[in-house]
């Protein structure tokens, strides 16, 4: 598994109050150790190295659309929205940041998020 995994799980584990744990035979980031947020997938259905995760609505379309080489619709949960990330094509792990916080944001409670935005920089102005 190696340098993705190791990237993909320093990014999920940096949110607050986020657990990882096996599901499904792959490494799974839950919020507090309930709600899935990002799961790794190893060449599990499709054999491309990658991971799926929640998304706000509309963004799984958007980005399939936009880049199918790097986004996909992952199966039992493409149909929720979920958005799968091949992470076996050159990766911008700033974008990848980005889409596992949003996940994070569609199912942590507000608290939480609340939290993540205190932690937040602001934007120059």
């Amino acid at each position: 598994m190696g340098e993705p995994l190791e990237s993909l799980r320093a990014v999920c584990s940096a949110l607050p109050e986020v657990t990882e744990r096996l599901s499904h035979g792959e490494p799974t980031w839950f919020v507090r150790g309930r709600k899935t947020f990002v799961m790794f997938a190893d060449q599990h259905h499709d054999d491309r190295l990658g991971f799926w995760c929640a998304a706000p609505p509309g963004v799984q379309e958007e980005l399939i659309a936009a880049d199918p080489v790097r986004y996909f619709r992952p199966p039992y949960v493409g149909h929720r929205g979920w958005l799968g990330v091949y992470l076996d094509v050159p990766v911008d792990w700033v974008e990848i940041g980005e889409i596992v916080q949003d996940a994070y944001r569609v199912v942590a409670p507000k608290r939480l998020v609340a939290e993540l935005d205190a932690h937040r920089p602001s934007p120059p102005e």
